[in-house]
């Protein structure tokens, strides 16, 4: 079975330069499988890719969990060899595509995320995943949590190309700070943030912070139509 992410098969994916996080994740648990000499990707596999492209210099942080690749037995500095020998996903594997595929619809994007990815395994028990849950005390509900807080914190980070600027991965992002929103309003923070205290723009608070963000699709909210002076 094969599966679309930007248009790209994932299974045929060899690390090239431009790659979105979740192609990344996808193409690293390949060749990860392919160098542990395994015909299918595991969701063990799968979850280190998703890892491995959340990570900054081999260290992972989500939510209150810090995650060292190294300790986790990767080499975040080796690039395996490409192998032509081909692999395909377990069925484990393609269930946790499909569950991820749901979390992305209820989401309302129409792209499966590396966060998409990565919420999928929290109703994983078994292999790497149990693993983790055992030893940082992690529960379904904890970890769910944490995605969606480092998804907000990251605004939209995940799904920016390597390279590209930080301005244009905020454009992509489904919520916005007050001052992405402004600027994509063209007008002054304080009158963005005056439309959220009179209601006139809608707005969501991260839980547990004074941090507030803005659903894009909610900007024209602040928009009527000119009507043209007789």
């Amino acid at each position: 079975m094969h599966f679309r992410v930007d248009n790209i098969i994932l299974d045929s994916l060899v690390l090239p330069s431009q790659m979105t996080h979740t192609e990344q994740a996808a193409a690293f648990a390949i060749v990860l499988a392919k160098k542990r000499n395994r015909t299918e990707v595991g969701p063990d596999e799968l979850l280190l890719g998703c890892l491995q492209a959340f990570s900054r210099f081999g260290i992972v942080q989500i939510g209150p969990w810090t995650f060292d690749l190294e300790q986790l037995g990767v080499d975040w500095l080796d690039t395996p060899p490409r192998s032509e020998t081909k692999v395909a996903y377990s069925q484990a594997c393609v269930e946790l595509f499909d569950r991820a595929a749901r979390i992305a619809t209820a989401d309302g994007s129409g792209t499966i995320r590396v966060f998409h990815l990565l919420a999928a395994f929290s109703a994983e028990s078994e292999g790497l995943m149990g693993e983790l849950k055992r030893s940082y005390g992690i529960t379904n509900t904890t970890w769910r949590a944490a995605i969606a807080g480092s998804w907000m914190a990251r605004s939209g980070e995940d799904i920016a190309r390597p390279g590209e600027e930080s301005s244009k991965a905020r454009n992509l992002s489904a919520y916005m700070t007050p001052e992405e929103a402004a600027e994509a309003l063209s007008i002054h923070v304080q009158t963005v943030r005056a439309y959220v205290r009179s209601g006139k723009l809608p707005a969501l608070r991260l839980a547990g912070e004074r941090a507030i963000r803005i659903r894009r699709a909610d900007l024209e909210t602040v928009l009527e139509p000119l009507v043209p002076q007789t």
